[in-house]
């Protein structure tokens, strides 16, 4: 199975190719600038030592401080990581907000740790890291397995060392320097370039029908903004399973039985199906926001969808990609589809270095005019280059990236 870290890679060289890179320059925006290995103790409830792994991996500084999420996953090494900060680097280029890329992560699984252990481990983390990163260097932000008051734990213990630095980390609590609307904005930001995609395509979002595979954080806003919008969504997923209406889910009964329950096990309107089923649904638009390589070789054929829309990180497999492709399907990539949360990560920095709240309203407002912006450069891109939205997007990055680096100097 193709790693999220070969994917993106993939994906680079064949736009570089394109693009005309040389191979000196091909190297530079691959190879990480920076990779930290740290062993972090954690002191258990029980009196036990644990040994966690942690790092974070900086990729690329050219187009200012390096942005990336901190996961906390018992699957996470340094392969996996290290592919995250590239997508990083290629994703705040493609939405044009003034950061490279990072990521970071500890080997461990939180949900066998209580708070008061998530928080020890954050804080030791933290002291082991704390040189290398900050709000003109690097911004932490939550990922898998971390949280806001994960966020927060990093910010405090974090300016015990520099003093008061709120835009050390982004994806903080409202209540400290935090942003209104961060929970919202990667679903949000699915929802407002899905619709830019129907446009072009002369599609009403009325018309069409949708399947939502992974009902998290990022799933449920979606699912949430695009019913809304008008959508008719036939089908949802999570970790309990999968539920089908052709009449269309009720999208608020859904969400407050998550929220009641804590997933959709036990949801009576649909009926339950499997993950795959849901997958080779005959919607139009199909969006995978949950686990990466959901859609692979041995099942891109069954695919019946006219849109994919990647919500999730790395959930069509490069091989996957080339089936859909020849099977006249579209896929929006993840690297501009789920871009919405390090955008507004980005107006969170922004207010945090002016001290300024900015309220609801303006936060919305600036992020819908951020996507639209970039998804229309990159269909720009795709219909002059004759390229697929995924080459368009990273042929924008690439030069966004590339030339900074040369107008920058090495």
């Amino acid at each position: 199975m193709t790693t999220l870290g070969q994917a993106t890679q993939l994906y680079l060289e064949e736009a570089a190719d394109i693009a005309g890179l040389s191979e000196s320059m091909k190297s530079l925006l691959i190879t990480p600038r920076r990779e930290t290995r740290v062993e972090v103790p954690l002191l258990r409830d029980n009196g036990e030592l644990q040994i966690c792994i942690g790092y974070r991996i900086q990729h690329n500084r050219a187009r200012g401080p390096m942005k990336g999420g901190l996961r906390y996953h018992h699957h996470v090494d340094a392969d996996e990581v290290r592919g995250l900060a590239s997508l990083m680097t290629w994703k705040t280029a493609v939405v044009d907000v003034p950061f490279g890329g990072a990521k970071g992560g500890i080997a461990v699984d939180p949900t066998t740790l209580s708070i008061a252990e998530q928080e020890r481990l954050t804080r030791r983390f933290v002291d082991e890291i704390h040189d290398i990163f900050g709000p003109d260097r690097d911004i932490p932000a939550p990922d898998m397995g971390t949280t806001p008051r994960t966020m927060a734990w990093i910010m405090n213990q974090y300016q015990k060392y520099h003093g008061f630095a709120p835009g050390c980390v982004t994806g903080k609590p409202v209540e400290l320097y935090g942003a209104e609307g961060r929970n919202e904005a990667t679903g949000r930001g699915v929802g407002i370039v899905t619709l830019a995609l129907l446009k072009h395509y002369s599609s009403s979002i009325d018309d069409c029908t949708f399947a939502i595979q992974g009902f998290g954080n990022v799933g449920s806003f979606a699912a949430a903004w695009l019913h809304q919008s008008g959508a008719q969504i036939v089908a949802i997923s999570d970790i309990s399973g999968a539920f089908h209406n052709p009449a269309g889910i009720d999208i608020p009964a859904a969400l407050n039985h998550v929220q009641q329950h804590g997933s959709l096990n036990g949801f009576t309107g649909g009926k339950q199906i499997s993950n795959p089923e849901l997958l080779s649904l005959p919607v139009d638009v199909l969006v995978p926001a949950a686990l990466g390589n959901v859609i692979t070789e041995d099942n891109a054929a069954e695919i019946r969808a006219r849109y994919v829309i990647e919500a999730a990180n790395g959930p069509v497999s490069p091989a996957a990609d080339r089936i859909l492709q020849q099977n006249g399907i579209v896929v929006l990539p993840d690297i501009l589809a789920n871009a919405g949360g390090v955008t507004v990560s980005y107006f969170e920095w922004v207010q945090n270095h002016q001290y300024f709240r900015w309220d609801l309203s303006r936060i919305r407002e600036e992020l819908e005019r951020t996507m639209s912006r970039a998804f229309d450069r990159v269909w720009t891109v795709a219909q002059e280059r004759h390229v697929s939205l995924r080459t368009a997007a990273y042929l924008l990055a690439i030069d966004r990236v590339s030339q900074a680096v040369e107008l920058g100097g090495y």
